[in-house]
Formats: structure tokens, C-alpha cells, sequence
């Protein structure tokens, strides 16, 4: 892979655009994007530093590597258009859905694909890029890819049936941390400390906690009970979430997302 085309350009596209160029990955003029919304790609092209362009046959042409980043209603009508411009190419599909089934269905057979489903810590160097089994890149430009994404985070592969909720909990994951984090820099701000100051203690807390259990392989509950004394202020709180729910909320939420 030399030059990466991005088609679209939204939130989860920045993120792993921006973590490639900051990181030095890729450079800048290897980067190409197309978004129909030229204003506001122009404004991320400035802001990430990757290499606008104006039209989907313009990206086909620049790029080697094509990655589908665009809403997955638009995917059908954007695989209509260019299918037969990425033959010979490999196709990176991170659109919900799109997988490696559902994409080679729809295009030339000499085009390579691969389903991913990332995330958008990606753009702070702490992603997970899930990897679908089934593909059809080479060998050497599956590596690449994955070398390319572990740089960004974690990279775990997935057989196709595993995709769904490895998805679910990767990809809504975040949103469900960031409620937890505003809920408890909340309750910080109720007794006296700044909103400023609660987000940063409260997110380097989460942070500092999931890297100890990443570091130790530690069970979460061994990890609990380390920090829960025998009558103490923390067990008293791990009763009140229990009391409300918290672990049973964590599985209605996933479960939410799998019932759609």
C-alpha cells in the first residue's frame, strides 16, 4: 500500500486519517479523501493535513488502498459508481455492515477487501481495529494493514458471526464510557471541584484502570476487591452502583444495540 483513499470523510475516517499523518505512518500527500461536502472536508484536510479531492473518479485514480468510510446507506449507490475503478485495488470497508460478503457481492473479482470495524480512540494512538477473517488481501498487504492499525491501538480478529457484537462493544463502547466518565466528574463538581479538574481526574482514573487490568491480566473483580476494605467508603459505593444496575445497565445497553 503507497497511497490511502479515503471515501468520506467523518468523525471515524479523521480519527484513523489523523492518527496515521500525526504518527508519521503515512505521510500527508499519500493521504487522499472525497466527502460530497467539499467545505467541511476542505476544513479537515486543513485540520489533519491529508489531501482533499474533488471527485470519486479523482480518488480512484490517486489511490491504491480505497477505504469506505461513508454512511452505510450510501455504500450501494458509492459501489454502483466505482465498482468496476477498484478493480485490481484493495477495499478496506469500515461502514457498519459492510462486510467482506456483502462487499465482494457487489464488485469485480479481481478487487481484494477486507472488513474492519474501528474505533474512534484511533485518533489518540488507543483504537481497536477488528478484523473480519474472511478476506481477500494478500498476505503481505494484510500485515501491512494490521501493522498500519496496531500503530493506532489494538488490532483482534473475528470470525464474521463475532463481528456484530465485537462491534457493539468496541464501537458503541465509547459513547457508554463518556457517559460514565460525565456522570462521575458530575458528582465530583456536586462537591466542590472544577468541571475542568473533575474530567481530567476522572478520565485519567478510567484510563489508569483499564491499562492496570490490560498490563496484569488481572479478573476486574480481583481488581475491585483490591481497592474495597472491609467496611470502607469504596465497598459502600460498589453496593450502591449494584443497586442500581450498573453491570445488568452495561448488558441492557449491548443488548440494545444487537436488538436494532
Amino acid at each position: 500500500m503507497k497511497k490511502l483513499g479515503f471515501i468520506g470523510m467523518g468523525n471515524m475516517a479523521g480519527a484513523i486519517a489523523d492518527g496515521l499523518i500525526s504518527k508519521g505512518l503515512m505521510s500527508a500527500n499519500d493521504v487522499y479523501a472525497y466527502a460530497p461536502n467539499k467545505e467541511k472536508l476542505q476544513k479537515n484536510a486543513e485540520k489533519i493535513g491529508f489531501v482533499p479531492v474533488e471527485s470519486l473518479l479523482k480518488l480512484m485514480d490517486k489511490a491504491d488502498t480505497v477505504v469506505m468510510a461513508c454512511k452505510p446507506y450510501q455504500v450501494e449507490g458509492v459501489l454502483q459508481e466505482i465498482g468496476n475503478m477498484l478493480s485490481g485495488k484493495a477495499l478496506i470497508s469500515i461502514a457498519l455492515s459492510w462486510n467482506y460478503e456483502k462487499c465482494t457481492a457487489m464488485l469485480p473479482a479481481d478487487v481484494r477487501v477486507q472488513f474492519v470495524m474501528p474505533n474512534t480512540p484511533a485518533k489518540v494512538g488507543e483504537g481497536v481495529f477488528l478484523f473480519e477473517q474472511e478476506n481477500s488481501l494478500t498476505k503481505e498487504e494484510r500485515m501491512q494493514m494490521m501493522d498500519l492499525f496496531g500503530a493506532l491501538g489494538m488490532v483482534a480478529e473475528l470470525p464474521a458471526s463475532l463481528m456484530g457484537i465485537g462491534g457493539a462493544v468496541t464501537g458503541c463502547g465509547p459513547a457508554f464510557v463518556d457517559l460514565m466518565l460525565e456522570g462521575f466528574a458530575d458528582a465530583a463538581v456536586k462537591y466542590g471541584i472544577s468541571r475542568e479538574l473533575a474530567y481530567r481526574l476522572v478520565s485519567q482514573t478510567v484510563l489508569g484502570s483499564a491499562k492496570l487490568q490490560l498490563v496484569t491480566g488481572e479478573h476486574p473483580g480481583v481488581l475491585k476487591d483490591a481497592v474495597c476494605s472491609p467496611g470502607g467508603s469504596t465497598i459502600r459505593g460498589v453496593a450502591a452502583l449494584e443497586h442500581a444496575g450498573m453491570r445488568s445497565a452495561c448488558i441492557d445497553a449491548i443488548d440494545a444495540v444487537m436488538n436494532m
